[in-house]
């Protein structure tokens, strides 16, 4: 299984999948599937299968990942897109952030293909999970609903070392307008927009909301960007700025909006509400399975899929290290991938 796993990583290394553009790898995971025995579906660039005897009296597990990939940092000393074995390691763009994920969590579909009695799997490797896109995961699970198929809980595969992340802090962007009079600098006219703008930063930075997650914490407000003026003379009318709002449990992305826009003069606009905050409880089967199998729990300091499972218990756990992604000459160790194949069956099949 890993020999074949290891195959199918090399593949995906050598085909461009940079987000929104991951047809070609749907392409071989698909075949990658079908020359395995299963019957895979196919949306847009998500591939996903139902294992074998399903039955919707039994909960339903999906096993998730993703194929699309960040650009190449220009600092690369390899090809991206050859993989290299060197050392144990698999180099390549991609092959930790997610590729080891996908090819471990594939092999453990075909491996449990109609053969866990407890619960029905379903594995979805999914695409533009890199830009929280809207035709990955997302459209994914509104087609589920669609076919009446209900996700009970999920294994989310990210490079985590095999350490279960119980938690990830969800994200909301923003934008934020302040408005005054213009005048001229001189005469001091006008009412200056950019110190009604210093006013709701400056209540931004101390603010805190009443309810803070077990979890999580509090919730965390940074003012990253501010614009304003047209040129040194003039008392400028609009002053615009940006908050990053790192979001937990306690409340909904659609109230913690709503709660910065009553407190603030500026006129609040979220980019999106889409991306959310994630727990797990401790005691769920998939968080218990994890640890029993020698998994530390640790909150991801770092954004999934996770985020638009919209409620769903889901696990965080894979096989790689989250520092190596994103960065120039990523690599995966082989032995990763084995040990990754054999504790998600484990997992599963401790359920």
């Amino acid at each position: 299984m890993s020999k074949r796993a290891i195959s199918l990583l090399d593949s995906l290394i050598a085909t461009p999948s940079i987000s929104r553009d991951e047809a070609a790898t749907a392409d071989i995971i698909e075949t990658f599937l079908k020359e395995a025995g299963v019957s895979p579906l196919r949306l847009k660039n998500n591939v996903w299968a139902i294992a074998d005897g399903y039955n919707p009296s039994l909960p339903t597990l999906l096993l998730n990942s993703h194929h699309d990939t960040v650009r190449p940092a220009a600092t690369y000393t390899i090809d991206p897109f050859t993989p290299l074995h060197r050392d144990g390691k698999i180099y390549g763009l991609g092959s930790n952030d997610a590729g080891g994920s996908v090819v471990s969590l594939s092999e453990t579909f075909l491996s449990l293909n109609g053969r866990t009695p407890r619960v029905n799997l379903i594995l979805a490797i999914t695409a533009e999970e890199e830009v929280s896109g809207h035709d990955g995961i997302e459209l994914l699970l509104n087609d589920f609903r669609q076919r009446g198929l209900k996700i009970d809980m999920a294994i989310v595969g990210e490079p985590t070392g095999l350490n279960a992340a119980v938690a990830e802090r969800g994200l909301m962007v923003l934008d934020c307008t302040a408005k005054g009079v213009s005048g001229h600098a001189a005469r001091n006219e006008g009412v200056n927009a950019i110190y009604r703008a210093i006013e709701d930063i400056g209540l931004l930075r101390d603010f805190r909301f009443e309810k803070v997650s077990p979890v999580l914490g509090d919730i965390k407000i940074s003012v990253t960007q501010i614009s304003a003026g047209t040129q040194h003379n003039v008392v400028p009318d609009r002053c615009t700025f940006v908050a990053d709002v790192r979001t937990t449990d306690a409340y909904t992305n659609e109230e913690v909006a709503a709660i910065i826009a009553s407190r603030l003069s500026s006129v609040v606009v979220p980019r999106s509400t889409r991306l959310s905050a994630s727990v797990i409880a401790e005691n769920h089967p998939l968080v218990r399975a994890a640890v029993a199998l020698g998994a530390e729990k640790f909150i991801s300091p770092t954004m999934s899929d996770r985020a638009l499972l919209n409620g769903i218990p889901a696990l965080k756990i894979g096989p790689g290290d989250s520092a190596r992604s994103h960065t120039a000459d990523e690599y995966i160790f082989e032995d990763e991938i084995v040990r990754a194949i054999d504790f998600y069956q484990q997992l599963i099949l401790s359920l």
